[in-house]
């Protein structure tokens, strides 16, 4: 492959060579007053060795750039800096000076429109607050039953809203810190408690005592996605369940340290915070993908709810961020069991 890029760059100069030596070969033979080829044939040997040994430590230098820069384009660094032989340089320099001035507009661009968007959702909720108090007035019960779903459903799409423009900020707002897990549970089933009291559901919770490494808000909107979760996913009938409860993880656990806690983590044990529910579960088609951004999977939710595929995006990308990991295990039609990993210590 280097020989025929060296051959397709170089080809025109061999030919113009080649004609230029075929001149005058021929200049010699048949325009010169002599017979001894033998002075010909010693010129062209000299010109060719020349040649060859010219071309020879050219190509070898040629090699040893594009091996060079094979290396480099599996890299994530730029090659621009470290090939400081390259032609044109100041060409490069221009158009990267360029690309970074574009990036920066972008960039400012978009912090502007999340500071909008963030803005506007805390404006939105004071007449949205406004209009849950006044939904408290309606005499007819099933009418204000059904006014406060739709209030409570635009003040959880506010809400994860504002998450979303934090979460995509450039300055990510995390602090990992001691917390109680029971206390991040809590928060998360009081964020749900007008569609966790409409559907009943029966909330056991065991995580006693139980102190994790983590941020306490972020925990909070992983845990209020997988209830929301529980709740679309819920069974038309029968009694609806969900059960908190945590366990020691095994030793072999390896998680990411994040923050200025990293002593801390490496003493902390590996705690598994399990979140289980008796909805409708989730298809063995669609398990593997549930993390996907947009992907919604195969079930409607009985055509009452429409998903838009991110709210586990989401937790994923935090979890992430946090250092802690999720999984997911279910079997359709039964239960669906959410599990998180954390470092934190049990009670004795």
């Amino acid at each position: 492959m280097i020989l025929l890029r060296w051959l397709k760059r170089k080809w025109g100069q061999y030919v113009v060579l080649l004609m230029v030596l075929l001149g005058f070969n021929l200049y010699f033979i048949f325009l010169m007053r002599t017979t001894q080829v033998k002075y010909l044939l010693y010129l062209d040997l000299l010109f060719l060795v020349f040649l060859a040994v010219a071309e020879g430590t050219a190509f070898f230098g040629f090699w040893k750039k594009e091996r060079r820069k094979r290396i480099f384009l599996q890299e994530d660094e730029l090659i621009c800096e470290t090939l400081s032989d390259t032609e044109d340089w100041d060409v490069f320099a221009h158009d990267r000076l360029i690309l970074e001035k574009r990036l920066q507009e972008k960039f400012a661009e978009n912090c502007e429109l999340q500071d909008y968007v963030a803005k506007w959702c805390h404006e939105f909720k004071i007449p949205l607050s406004a209009a849950l108090l006044i939904s408290e007035k309606i005499r007819d019960a099933d009418i204000r039953t059904d006014m406060r779903e739709q209030l409570e459903r635009m003040n959880w799409q506010m809400s994860m809203m504002m998450q979303g423009c934090r979460l995509q900020s450039p300055l990510f707002d995390m602090q990992i810190r001691q917390v109680p897990l029971e206390k991040c549970v809590r928060a998360s089933i009081r964020n749900n408690q007008f569609f966790l009291i409409q559907k009943k559901f029966q909330i056991d919770m065991q995580t006693d005592d139980v102190i994790v490494y983590t941020d306490e808000v972020w925990l909070t909107y992983i845990l209020d996605q997988i209830l929301n979760n529980a709740v679309k996913y819920a069974r038309l009938e029968g009694e609806h369940h969900i059960r908190f409860w945590t366990e020691k993880a095994p030793e072999q656990t390896e998680l990411s340290q994040v923050g200025s806690f990293e002593e801390l983590l490496e003493e902390a044990a590996p705690i598994q915070l399990f979140v289980e529910d008796n909805g409708e579960g989730i298809r063995e088609c669609d398990i593997r993908r549930i993390f996907e951004k947009g992907y919604t999977g195969s079930s409607y939710h009985n055509g009452k709810y429409k998903s838009t595929g991110m709210g586990l995006y989401m937790a994923d990308k935090i979890v992430r961020k946090l250092g802690h990991e999720i999984t997911v295990e279910s079997c359709y039609g039964e239960f669906t069991r959410f599990c998180i990993m954390l470092r934190g210590k049990q009670p004795c």
